[in-house]
């Protein structure tokens, strides 16, 4: 019935409005992942097909943990979310975020509106207790000011470090009733260590996507992997690959160890060979086929086009490639910083 003095044409308006609201305030709406998607790509990027998961992306996607300024972005949020958008229009079209990234979903959100559904969005859930995914993924929803996701992941650290295997799983089925309603498209997770859990949580079947550091320089969240740490992780690779999840790679230059931050680290090393640093590991973990995705922190356009020439010409793994790897992480490794990261 007409609220008396409202007509039909706003009657109608405020019911579509209302809708649209309960997506991101009053709850989850039912069947908002599109029956087909298909991303446009840009010939600037290689791509890859993620698995089973049907879908091809170009091999860079988007880390949303370089968008904090408490995490090193100097940017405006203005300039950040202009930096989104310019990696979008150089053709990357995978963002990953997460929901205690302080305000990357807010930015990624801002920034992608107007072409939600020519990329793929992922984040992560944080919660150790299954009652509250739900009013996690809504938060997640709300700040990406969209209706779905494309991939919902628990998250590593907070996440799974704090749980056994049977608690994450449990989380996990949260995220089923969540794809079941249509709200999410893939379900995943990832990994900084821990990778005995990561990899009991790939032998289920239950995942459609992981994500896992891997990088020449064996850093978890705050720590270097011990080599009992890397051979469970190279592990979770080949179990992953065995049942054709999509594998993305995280921590692939190190947290910036091999980039931003590697005067820091090795100071008075060639700046001119520490410059080619991040391009020799970007190729040093391509040069595994089995991976899919590379994710990425871009804090610079800068870094983005470096990124992507890098993507755009030969990536074979050289032996120029090794070697300079080999001589700057033998120094990193006497550093102080290294020094003071807890070894597993």
């Amino acid at each position: 019935m007409l609220h008396e003095g409202m007509g039909r044409r706003e009657f109608l308006k405020r019911a579509a409005q209302a809708a649209a609201a309960a997506v991101v305030s009053g709850g989850i709406g039912r069947a908002a992942v599109p029956e087909e998607k298909n991303v446009p790509l840009s010939d600037t990027i290689p791509t890859r097909a993620l698995g089973k998961t049907g879908v091809e992306l170009p091999i860079l996607g988007y880390g949303g943990a370089a968008l904090p300024t408490a995490w090193g972005n100097p940017l405006s949020y203005e300039d950040r979310a202009k930096l989104v958008r310019y990696a979008y229009d150089r053709g990357v079209r995978y963002f990953d975020t997460a929901g205690n990234y302080l305000e990357s979903q807010w930015i990624l959100g801002r920034a992608l509106k107007d072409v939600r559904n020519d990329v793929y969005l992922a984040t992560k859930v944080e919660t150790t207790v299954p009652g509250q995914v739900r009013k996690a993924v809504e938060k997640s929803l709300e700040e990406l000011k969209t209706d779905y996701l494309d991939v919902i992941q628990i998250h590593g650290t907070p996440g799974i470090e704090q749980m056994s295997v049977a608690q994450a799983m449990k989380i996990h089925g949260e995220l089923l009733k969540l794809r079941d309603e249509r709200i999410v498209r893939l379900i995943g997770f990832s990994a900084h260590s821990y990778f005995d859990k990561a990899l009991a949580l790939i032998s289920t079947g239950g995942f459609d996507h992981c994500m896992l550091s891997y990088g020449y320089l064996p850093r978890g969240h705050d720590q270097v992997l011990s080599s009992r740490m890397v051979a469970l992780r190279n592990a979770c690779v080949a179990k992953a690959h065995e049942l054709d999840m999509c594998i993305a790679a995280m921590k692939v230059i190190g947290a910036g160890l091999l980039g931003a931050w590697s005067g820091y680290i090795v100071p008075g090393f060639d700046k001119k060979r520490r410059e080619q640093l991040p391009a020799a590991a970007i190729r040093y973990v391509l040069d595994d086929k089995r991976i899919h995705l590379l994710t990425i922190g871009m804090r610079l356009k800068e870094e983005i086009d470096a990124n992507i020439e890098t993507l755009s010409g030969d990536v074979t793994y050289t032996a120029d490639d090794r070697a300079l790897l080999a001589e700057f992480c033998a120094r990193a490794f006497d550093s102080e910083p290294i020094k003071a990261m807890r070894i597993d």
